[in-house]
């Protein structure tokens, strides 16, 4: 995999209350790299109407992940399979106590793509609020097959 690649990072959230569906999907460039087993992709995120970005550093490997947000947001969330973990999400406007019930998380990879699927349940304030899948396919930048269309 080279160092420059692209990531398309889809995440879903189902509300328990009214079984509605969001989701949320970004493609955006990214630097790839690995390191001692682990994978590292970072990428600058931008939020509407803030001129600051976010630095996100996404480690995962096999039945792990770990986003850090540092900038106008600032979070370390760590997905760890069958295992919930507490962290403080602070944001322009306050922080937030959110919980991470991971039930699953999948790696595969390939010579210039990776996909990284994990499921898990969320939590604010000690209460379950939905239940969300991310969704990250990492490519290659160079690579064929990359499509921003829906096949």
């Amino acid at each position: 995999m080279t160092k420059e690649v692209l990531l398309s990072l889809q995440g879903l959230q189902f509300d328990v209350v009214s079984s509605d569906k969001d989701k949320i999907e970004t493609i955006t460039p990214a630097e790839y790299y690995k390191r001692n087993g682990s994978h590292y992709v970072i990428f600058d995120e931008a939020m509407e109407g803030f001129g600051e970005t976010t630095k996100n550093v996404i480690k995962f490997k096999e039945n792990s992940l770990d986003l850090t947000k540092k900038g106008l947001v600032n979070v370390h969330m760590v997905f760890e399979e069958n295992k919930k973990n507490m962290t403080n999400y602070a944001t322009p406007y306050g922080n937030i106590l959110i919980g991470i019930d991971a039930r699953s998380i999948k790696l595969e990879e390939a010579e210039e793509r990776i996909e990284v699927d994990v499921d898990y349940a969320l939590e604010v304030n000690y209460e379950h609020f939905a239940d969300c899948k991310i969704k990250m396919d990492i490519r290659a930048k160079n690579g064929e097959g990359f499509s921003l269309l829906d096949k």
